[in-house]
């Protein structure tokens, strides 16, 4: 295979481009950030969903209270009107042991009320206590993802800014090469994960360090500069 000292010089400049931009790949993606980010993002959904039904709880608490103060207003007000009806009898005694007893149980649903208000005091106090909590939890979520976020930008900037150099001058080097032996470097990078070149040591393969028996490595340096691996099938750069 025929190829310059100059090409054989791009060729494996293009090979070490195209490792390191490999490395830079897998360090990107492999950031932890990404992962927490991701996670605070999920775990505030999670929790913006307990925030809501949390809220709606404590929506319905408060109309149960707003109907119970408000029929607990109308009964004072007819328990007043009652009273003054009492007062006014005038020694009609039926009407005042009626109206005793009608003042009676508006009595008794007032301090049925007064209970049921308590209760639901109760309820509101618990509820914005989980609120309040909620709240916290999801102003913690913020600042992990701010964090995470912060990192990984400082971080993932670094790589995404070494990796764009890296494809630009892995893009230059390619086109230094023939067309035919970059499309042969690339199907055998693709095969061999990114290591598609090696130098031929002594009588054996740089890469996968097989031994080559002599007839084949005679036809190999026949082939000079560049052949193939006759093992792992790389391009065998054979020296001087």
């Amino acid at each position: 295979m025929q190829a310059t000292a100059q090409e054989i010089s791009a060729l494996l400049k293009l090979q070490q481009a195209d490792i390191t931009l490999l490395k830079a790949r897998k360090q990107f993606e492999a950031l932890p950030q990404r992962d927490q980010i991701r996670a605070a993002r999920a775990k505030r959904v999670e929790v913006d969903k307990k925030r809501e039904q949390v809220s709606q709880l404590k929506a319905r608490c408060e109309a149960d209270v707003d109907k119970l103060e408000a029929e607990d207003a109308r009964l004072a007000d007819k328990q007043h009107q009652v009273q003054t009806l009492i007062d006014e009898a005038h020694g009609d005694y039926r009407n005042v042991e009626s109206r005793t007893k009608e003042l009676g149980g508006i009595a008794k649903r007032r301090a049925a009320i007064e209970e049921e208000l308590a209760a639901k005091a109760d309820e509101l106090e618990k509820i914005e206590a989980v609120a309040a909590q909620i709240a916290q939890a999801l102003s913690a979520l913020a600042r992990q993802e701010e964090q995470a976020t912060a990192e990984f930008q400082k971080q993932g900037g670094a790589l995404k800014s070494t990796i764009l150099q890296l494809e630009a001058s892995r893009k230059e080097l390619a086109e230094a090469i023939p067309a035919d032996l970059a499309k042969t470097y690339e199907r055998t990078a693709q095969r061999c994960g990114g290591v598609a070149v090696a130098m031929l040591t002594d009588a054996s393969c740089g890469a996968c360090r097989m031994a080559i028996e002599a007839g084949r490595l005679a036809e190999i340096k026949r082939e000079a500069p560049l052949s193939t691996c006759p093992h792992c099938k790389r391009i065998l750069v054979i020296g001087s």
